[in-house]
């Protein structure tokens, strides 16, 4: 279930909807149908930017896995922050 609310909604009952946002994303609507902002936990945001850096990380090891260079495993551990 997605919790949802306009601004005006959002903006009266505040405390209500960052409850909310500790259990699920909440969508602030616009003209009822459009996605205005969503407000998260700051547990879910967190993870959400690890898994994107982490998503970064793989790409770029397998961007330079295609290069022509050699990579050594020591050098690809420090290359991902992984020391």
């Amino acid at each position: 279930m997605s919790t949802t609310a306009t601004p005006s909604e959002f903006r009266s009952e505040q405390s209500r909807y960052l409850d909310a946002a500790q259990r699920e994303p909440v969508t602030i609507l616009s003209r009822g149908t459009r996605r205005r902002a969503v407000v998260v936990s700051p547990d879910f945001y967190d993870r959400a930017v690890q898994a994107l850096e982490d998503i970064e990380d793989i790409r770029a090891a397998a961007e330079a896995g295609q290069e022509d260079e050699a990579i050594s495993h020591e050098d690809l551990k420090a290359e991902l922050g992984l020391d």
